[in-house]
C-alpha cells in the first residue's frame, strides 16, 4: 500500500503560495490595463476579434482621404467677409509655403441646408443633404505645409518618425472579425499616392497590421488583386504547398523569434483564405443595377460602394485615396478643377450614407472626410507676381468632417478667422482627431500602447484630447 506524501505547509508559506496565486490571476487585467497584453498578443501574431476598453458606437471606419489639400473656404468653411473683401489685400499676416498676393473670394455659391442649416458650398450639394448627420470640424491645423510631413501626421500621428498608421492602430486594438480578408484596405486608383505604402503602415507594430493596398481603376478581379487566383495549382494542391511551407517557415521562426516571420506566414494564410471570399467581396456584378447607379460609375463610386461591401464582411478600416498624385492641390485654376473633383465623390458620398443607414451599418460606422491641410484665402502668385487663381497650402486652419459611429449630426466645432486663415475657435490638432476616433471605437488613446524600444508608444503620442461635443 502506497501511502500519500506529505506536505507541512506554516502559515507564512500558505498565505505566500496563495499571494502569488492570486497575483497571477490580476497579471492579463494589469497587463490590459498598460497594453502589454495587447502587444503580448500582437508579437504572437494574434489579430482574433478583441473587445475594446469601453463599449465604443463605431465598430469600423471609412475615411475618405482628398489627396492634396481641399479649399476648406470652397467646401465646408463660408467666409462671407472673404468674399466681401476679394481682390483686396487683407489685413492678416501669414506665412505660406508660396507667395501669395490678394484676398481671393470662393467662386462657389454657400447655402443652408437641413433642419441645422448650416451651409455647404454648391461642390457638395449631394453630401449636403445629409448634413444633419455630420459633424464639421471647421478648427483643423497641422504643424507644416508640405505635403510629406502633413500626409504623415493625418495618417500615422507623426509628422518626421515612422510610426503606425491610423488602421494599423485599429487594427491592433479590435483584431479582424473575418479571417478571410484583410482587416486594413487602402484603395487609391492609378497607384500610390506621396509616400507610398507609408501612409498605411504597420510601423513597429508587426506587419500583420500594414494596411492592404488595391487599385480600383481595375475591374477584372485578377488585376484588381493581383495573383488571386493560381493558374496553375488546385486548392487542394496549393493547402499541401501552404502547410509545408507553414512547417518550414515555423522550424525557422523557433530558431529566431522574428515577429516580421510570423507576418509573412499569417500573410500566406490570408492570402489563401482570400481566393474566394475576396472574389465575392468584390464583385459588384452581384449588387443591383439600382445600387451600382446610386453610387456612380466612376471609379470613385466603385471603390465606395466596394468599401460598403468590405465592412459588411467585417473589414475594420478602409481608406478611399481620391487620386495617385494630389489631385485637391489646386495651385491654379482651382475653380475648375474642385468643381471637377468634387463632382467624382459627391454623389458616392451621398449614396454611402443613404446606403449605411438602409442596412442599419450607419451607427456603427465612423465615416471620416478631409485631406492634410487646407489652402490660403488669398490667391497664389507665379514667378512673374501674377495671379493664376489657385491657392497655395494652409496648415494653419481647415476642416474635416466625421458621420456615424456615434457622430453627433447637425453641429459645427470650431472656427476660423473671418478669412479663413487660421483657427481661432477651439483649435483641433490631428492627435485631438485622432484621440476622438479611437474614443469612439471605444479605446481611451492614453491606454491603447505598444512597447517598442523601451517605450510605450500611442497613435496621440503625448498629446490628444477627445472632442465629447461632436459625441452623441
Amino acid at each position: 500500500m502506497h501511502s500519500l506524501p506529505q506536505f507541512s505547509l506554516d502559515r507564512r508559506s500558505l498565505l505566500a503560495r496563495s499571494g502569488l496565486g492570486l497575483g497571477a490571476l490580476a497579471l492579463p487585467g494589469l497587463l490590459a490595463d498598460d497594453g502589454r497584453l495587447l502587444a503580448a498578443q500582437a508579437e504572437s501574431g494574434g489579430i482574433a476579434a478583441r473587445q475594446p476598453h469601453f463599449a465604443g458606437r463605431a465598430k469600423r471606419v471609412i475615411h475618405f482621404f482628398l489627396n492634396g489639400g481641399p479649399s476648406h473656404v470652397d467646401t465646408f468653411d463660408p467666409k462671407p467677409e472673404l468674399t466681401k473683401r476679394s481682390g483686396e489685400v487683407v489685413p492678416v499676416n501669414l506665412a505660406t509655403e508660396r507667395k501669395t498676393g490678394a484676398a481671393f473670394g470662393s467662386p462657389f455659391k454657400f447655402r443652408r441646408y437641413g433642419e441645422s442649416g448650416i451651409e455647404v458650398s454648391e461642390l457638395f450639394e449631394k453630401t449636403a443633404a445629409h448634413i444633419d448627420d455630420i459633424a464639421v470640424i471647421r478648427s483643423m491645423y497641422a504643424q507644416v505645409p508640405n505635403h510629406e510631413p502633413s500626409l504623415m501626421l493625418m495618417n500615422c500621428g507623426d509628422s518626421v518618425q515612422p510610426r503606425p498608421s491610423v488602421g494599423a492602430w485599429v487594427l491592433y486594438g479590435l483584431g479582424v472579425e473575418n479571417q478571410n480578408l484583410p482587416g486594413f484596405l487602402a484603395m487609391c486608383p492609378n497607384g500610390y499616392p506621396i509616400k507610398d505604402a507609408e501612409n498605411w503602415q504597420a510601423g513597429f507594430l508587426p506587419g500583420a497590421y500594414q494596411g492592404t493596398f488595391v487599385d480600383p481603376k481595375h475591374r477584372e478581379l485578377d488585376r484588381l488583386i493581383e495573383n488571386i487566383r493560381s493558374p496553375h495549382a488546385t486548392p487542394a494542391t496549393q493547402r499541401r504547398q501552404l502547410e509545408l511551407l507553414r512547417t518550414l517557415n515555423s522550424e525557422h521562426l523557433q530558431a529566431r523569434n522574428d515577429s516580421r516571420l510570423e507576418a509573412r506566414i499569417q500573410s500566406f494564410e490570408l492570402a489563401f483564405r482570400m481566393q474566394h471570399e475576396a472574389a465575392e467581396a468584390f464583385d459588384l456584378r452581384q449588387e443591383p443595377q439600382h445600387i451600382q447607379d446610386a453610387y456612380g460609375g466612376g471609379v470613385h463610386g466603385r471603390q465606395t460602394l466596394i468599401a460598403r461591401r468590405l465592412i459588411e464582411r467585417g473589414v475594420r478600416y478602409v481608406q478611399l485615396w481620391h487620386g495617385a498624385g494630389q489631385p485637391w492641390d489646386n495651385h491654379s485654376n482651382l475653380e475648375k478643377s474642385h468643381r471637377s473633383l468634387a463632382a467624382e465623390i459627391d454623389q458616392p458620398i451621398a449614396a454611402l450614407i443613404a446606403d449605411l443607414k438602409q442596412r442599419g451599418l450607419f451607427d456603427e460606422t465612423l465615416i471620416l472626410w478631409g485631406g492634410e491641410f487646407g489652402r490660403t484665402p488669398t490667391v497664389e502668385l507665379n514667378g512673374g507676381g501674377q495671379s493664376i487663381l489657385g491657392r497655395d497650402h494652409n496648415h494653419y486652419g481647415f476642416s474635416v468632417w466625421m458621420a456615424g459611429g456615434g457622430i453627433r449630426g447637425g453641429v459645427t466645432y470650431g472656427a476660423t478667422d473671418e478669412f479663413g486663415f487660421k483657427a481661432v475657435e477651439k483649435p483641433v490638432s490631428v492627435h485631438d482627431l485622432h484621440a476622438t476616433m479611437l474614443h469612439l471605437l471605444g479605446f481611451d488613446h492614453e491606454r491603447l500602447t505598444y512597447r517598442y524600444a523601451g517605450r510605450d508608444f500611442r497613435l496621440t503620442d503625448v498629446h490628444g484630447h477627445v472632442l465629447h461635443d461632436v459625441i452623441a
